[in-house]
């Protein structure tokens, strides 16, 4: 489902020179795994799931998702893919506030393969427990509430990956694991493979697989000697 090879991204330092910030060698994930990264704050684990999703360009390897390389792909290219087979939760939910819940949904299924589907739209909400909410902004929902409609965005379009990125960093305890087992979940009914990344240990002590990245991203590996 998901290959990374020789993957490498620098930002520049205050002073000009340039900083590795991932150097991948290799990273596989199988059809309808869940696998969990732990990393810290600053190890680079942002910045390898923006270069899986294509939202960051590469300096140098290779991305493959389900058979298409992400990375010999323009921008256009990689926005299509990732509309058509990823699903990405953020870490701060990035909705749009001046949408109401079923309207950031249908955005998020206009860029997918199906288009701006309510039925199914609505189908998802209710799936997360929001099907009241559909004509609430953002806004007027509590914390918890927020975080599933970025679940119920993410998985809309029914992705090959979900990726995410600390989803329940912002949660209290309760509905972290709330949160936590419903993005599981619904990955399990639609054979979604997930990668999430997260310091949390509780958050991570609940995954068969982990790994952490610092013995994957050779510049994390190295902040730790």
């Amino acid at each position: 489902m998901l290959s990374v090879s020789n993957l490498t991204k620098s930002f520049p330092s205050p002073e000009g020179a340039p900083v590795k910030v991932v150097d991948v060698a290799e990273f596989l994930l199988g059809a309808g795994e869940q696998l969990a990264l732990r990393g810290e704050s600053g190890s680079g684990k942002t910045t390898f799931l923006n270069l899986v999703a294509g939202i960051l360009a590469a300096d140098s390897g290779n991305v493959m998702i389900d058979g298409v390389e992400m990375t010999a792909l323009r921008e256009a290219g990689r926005d299509r893919l990732r509309a058509e087979k990823l699903g990405y939760i953020f870490q701060t939910f990035n909705l749009l506030q001046g949408f109401t819940v079923l309207e950031n949904v249908l955005l998020g299924m206009s860029f997918g393969p199906r288009g701006a589907d309510r039925a199914h739209a609505r189908e998802m909400l209710g799936r997360v427990g929001l099907g009241h909410r559909l004509n609430h902004y953002p806004r007027q929902l509590s914390t918890g509430q927020q975080q599933r409609v970025a679940v119920a965005r993410a998985l809309v379009n029914h992705p090959r990956l979900v990726l995410a990125d600390e989803p329940t960093g912002n949660l209290d305890r309760r509905n972290a694991r709330e949160a936590l087992a419903l993005i599981r979940e619904v990955c399990r009914e639609q054979g979604a493979a997930l990668l999430l990344v997260s310091h949390d240990e509780e958050v991570l002590g609940g995954f068969e697989l982990r790994r952490d990245f610092a013995e994957v991203n050779r510049p994390a590996l190295e902040a730790t000697r």
